[in-house]
């Protein structure tokens, strides 16, 4: 079952830079993170519940450069940062790629795993196109045994504040593509999930609670990143790279005998 995007791959020169620069635009706050030893590279992350932004850099470029994760991040790195790749949730990885066609072009399951600085390790099995991209997300299923997916670390992120005065959780992505139609078919392929138009140029695939868009390039360019936030904020809006970052708040309920305006975002 597709439990939603799990998270969105955010490549950086410098994610502890970035992760105070988050903070101050947006009152985002990132936990620790980790190293991929066998990828060469490194995160910070900041949580939204169960799904987050993977803010990824590079420790070693040559480890990178051969490694799977490590060549979309140096991509993305070298032309500025942004969106390298994207990870949707699933409680049973081998159900779903017995269930995705003979050629759904995933490899997998692949084990993975990244050492927090606290001596704990996150592990997770995966499967994944051969090159990830905006485009071409991975699949993932976490170990729920394991560190930061136990069911009371899991419940303490649930209630999380962020320092923009409350809790945050990812609405979606959306993602320039040549072809939005082709590029929805294929990720509606692999996991049988809704595709539906979402306006001119742009096709919606739901995931969970999570919606992927896929959008004909326009004037502003790059990925979008979307989080709402669960009380009216002004929305605000920040870059990663070529990445768009924008964090909105839930619209407030007008009562009896006050008038509709009063319920904006303030």
């Amino acid at each position: 079952m597709i439990l939603g995007i799990d998270h969105v791959v955010l490549a950086v020169e410098d994610p502890d830079a970035m992760a105070a620069a988050l903070e101050t635009s947006l009152g985002l706050t990132a936990g620790d993170g980790g190293r991929h030893d066998a990828l060469g590279t490194f995160n910070r992350l900041i949580w939204l519940g169960d799904a987050y932004l993977e803010l990824l850099g590079v420790f070693d470029a040559e480890i990178a450069a051969s490694s799977w994760l490590g060549r979309p991040a140096l991509a993305a790195i070298e032309d500025g940062g942004g969106l390298a790749t994207w990870a949707i949730a699933v409680d049973d990885l081998d159900e779903a790629l017995r269930w995705a066609p003979p050629d759904r072009g995933l490899g997998g399951p692949i084990d993975g795993e990244r050492r927090r600085p606290d001596g704990r390790t996150v592990r997770w099995r995966l499967a994944r196109p051969e090159v990830p991209t905006p485009t071409d997300p991975f699949l993932i299923e976490h170990d729920r045994s394991g560190a930061e997916w136990t069911d009371a670390e899991r419940a303490a992120r649930a209630e999380e504040a962020h320092p923009v005065g409350g809790r945050v959780r990812l609405a979606g992505v959306e993602v320039e593509a040549p072809s939005p139609a082709a590029a929805a078919g294929r990720l509606r392929s692999i996991l049988a999930a809704a595709a539906e138009p979402a306006g001119r140029g742009a096709v919606r695939v739901r995931l969970g609670p999570h919606e992927a868009r896929f959008v004909v390039p326009a004037q502003r360019t790059g990925a979008l990143v979307d989080l709402v936030m669960d009380r009216p904020i002004r929305t605000r809006t920040t870059r990663v790279g070529s990445c768009h970052v924008r964090l909105r708040g839930t619209p407030r309920e007008v009562g009896a005998g006050e008038h509709p305006e009063a319920s904006a975002d303030v």
